[in-house]
């Protein structure tokens, strides 16, 4: 008893460190990321001009990389990671799930699947219209997924949730797969599904960034009953929480963060398994510090793997979404093997 009641009064402490310890992490990796790239006769005077004293008409080409491709890049990073370790902690949150993740559960393949309908059928239609159509897609899934689910004997269960998403996931991915084929869109495609924020442009951020702002904050205006609804569906309804509505809202952040990504970067996996697991271990279970610390933590880790991949070859774009998978799937094995265990998810 004792034990636990330092852990809780230690909670804000590690918090604050994991917090603070993040953004001057972040802004370290703004610059580099703003200063580094394929364009090695970038000044830090290039960078400075790009962002605070940037005019349209400039002759200087490193001033406007710096300010309309380095820039919009960076802010997708920050976004699409933020996004998707906020989509998984809520996702584990209200599901009980440690190995919940809006790709590994499948709900990225609706959004993907909307995406390439898009791209087949509707090529003309905004980028609003898109972020629509991903949302529409991530729904019909997650439906799905939650039908599948419940189909069994026992009821809703964990593991039932995770074989749903990944059946669900492998169908929506052979029809996409077959959409692409048919339509003779293969080398375009296979470029979108391994994950990249390269193409990003300004019209991307001004659409989805009213989105992402909106779906971070109902996050974290449900994480204190998200932390409640942790403890059990029956002590929820005890402590006086309407959990249907907070099921709604989870599901709802969910789907329109998850699309924001799938929009911006591509179908990226398992961010949304670690980051909330990671953030876990060191600020406790209480999704008011889960929250705001999956967010700076996920759009770090993001921006340093585009970093790096950018880096490695010069000049050559390596997708993130292969990275990070490279990274995910022994972190998957990981948290598989010690799902039990209550050190980890303490």
């Amino acid at each position: 008893m004792k034990k636990t009641k330092e852990k809780v009064l230690q909670a804000p402490t590690r918090f604050i460190i994991l917090l603070t310890t993040g953004l001057i992490a972040l802004v370290i990796m703004i610059g580099l990321s703003l200063y580094f790239g394929a364009e090695t006769s970038v000044t830090l005077k290039d960078v400075i001009n790009g962002l605070f004293h940037f005019n349209e008409n400039t002759e200087n080409f490193n001033e406007i990389i710096v300010r309309n491709i380095r820039l919009p890049r960076l802010l997708a990073d920050i976004m699409v990671g933020a996004c998707l370790a906020i989509a998984g902690a809520v996702m584990q949150g209200t599901t009980k799930n440690p190995m919940a993740d809006s790709g590994i559960m499948g709900i990225s393949s609706g959004s993907v699947f909307g995406v390439v309908i898009i791209m087949t059928f509707l090529p003309n239609i905004d980028r609003l219209g898109r972020i629509g159509i991903s949302c529409l897609g991530a729904a019909i899934v997650t439906f799905l997924i939650y039908a599948v689910a419940m189909m069994s004997k026992r009821g809703m269960t964990p593991d039932r949730m995770v074989l749903s998403g990944m059946a669900i996931s492998t169908l929506f991915s052979s029809v996409t797969t077959a959409l692409v084929l048919k339509e003779g869109t293969s080398a375009e495609m296979i470029k979108y599904m391994a994950g990249s924020s390269a193409n990003t442009i300004w019209l991307d951020i001004q659409i989805a960034g009213p989105f992402f702002i909106m779906g971070t904050i109902l996050a974290i205006v449900i994480s204190r009953n998200l932390t409640i609804l942790s403890l059990g569906e029956e002590a929820s309804k005890g402590l006086g929480a309407n959990t249907k509505l907070i099921k709604l809202c989870s599901t709802i952040v969910v789907l329109v963060l998850s699309a924001i990504a799938v929009v911006i970067i591509g179908p990226v996996s398992y961010i949304g398994l670690m980051i909330p697991h990671i953030v876990r271990y060191i600020v406790g279970s209480d999704y008011r510090f889960v929250i705001p610390g999956c967010a700076i933590l996920g759009a770090l880790f993001v921006t340093i793997v585009d970093f790096i991949a950018r880096m490695v070859m010069p000049g050559i774009e390596f997708p993130i979404g292969l990275v990070i998978t490279v990274i995910g799937v022994p972190f998957f094995i990981f948290v598989s093997r010690r799902q039990d265990s209550k050190e980890f998810s303490r």
